[in-house]
């Protein structure tokens, strides 16, 4: 059986925000130009763009994406990804319930759920077409973030749930995502180690040719 599209492009799943880069444009296209398979749009942290601000953004966002082909997800806010018609939506366990966000967005789009737990995955797999697990290293991009565990949880899930698509994230080098994707991981989500990096280009190549 080959690969659901969603498996395919979770591969090198890229999330980024006005706080994570310089020029998060720039960042975002260079990264789509690399080799991203998936984007999420994620604006938080200090000083995040709001209302028109945010929503001129996500369009600019968005038009790269098309452009380049690649998924353009919407973290958390439902009716920004609603009314830009994004592919899909990502939710945190301090956003909305993913049964609710699920009802919002209809059965096409794409319903991403952030899990920190064995139970947390098994209700966010009746409604998510894929779950983030993490971090697996400590992160910087992420200030509220739950304890690092490893790739624990990804071998429980990947056991338990053998279809349900899985991306890890959190504080992920290239020379990680080798084991990641061995312990059941499709792909891996990365933030810092592509935005904050020197050379935007050769930091996305590098985990795209893996």
């Amino acid at each position: 059986m080959s690969p659901s599209p969603i498996v395919e492009r979770l591969k090198l799943y890229f999330i980024c925000g006005t706080a994570d880069t310089f020029d998060l444009v720039q960042t975002v296209e260079t990264a789509l130009q690399c080799g991203v398979t998936c984007f999420q749009f994620r604006e938080k942290g200090k000083e995040p763009l709001y209302g028109d601000k945010k929503e001129a953004m996500a369009r600019a966002l968005h038009t790269l994406c098309r452009q380049y082909r690649v998924p353009f997800i919407v973290n958390d806010d439902v009716e920004l990804a609603i009314k830009l018609d994004a592919d899909g939506v990502h939710v945190g366990q301090e956003d909305a319930a993913a049964e609710v966000v699920r009802r919002r967005i209809g059965s096409k789009k794409w319903l991403g759920v952030s899990v920190h737990s064995i139970e947390q995955a098994a209700t966010a797999s009746r409604y998510a077409d894929y779950v983030g697990i993490g971090p697996i290293h400590p992160t910087v991009s992420k200030q509220d973030a739950a304890e690092v565990n490893g790739t624990m949880l990804i071998r429980q899930v990947r056991a338990r749930f053998q279809h349900l698509p899985i991306v890890g994230i959190g504080g992920i080098m290239p020379e990680h995502v080798e084991a990641i994707r061995r312990d059941g991981a499709d792909g891996v989500a990365v933030i810092s180690a592509i935005a904050s990096a020197p050379d935007v280009a050769m930091a996305t190549r590098r985990f795209a040719c893996l």
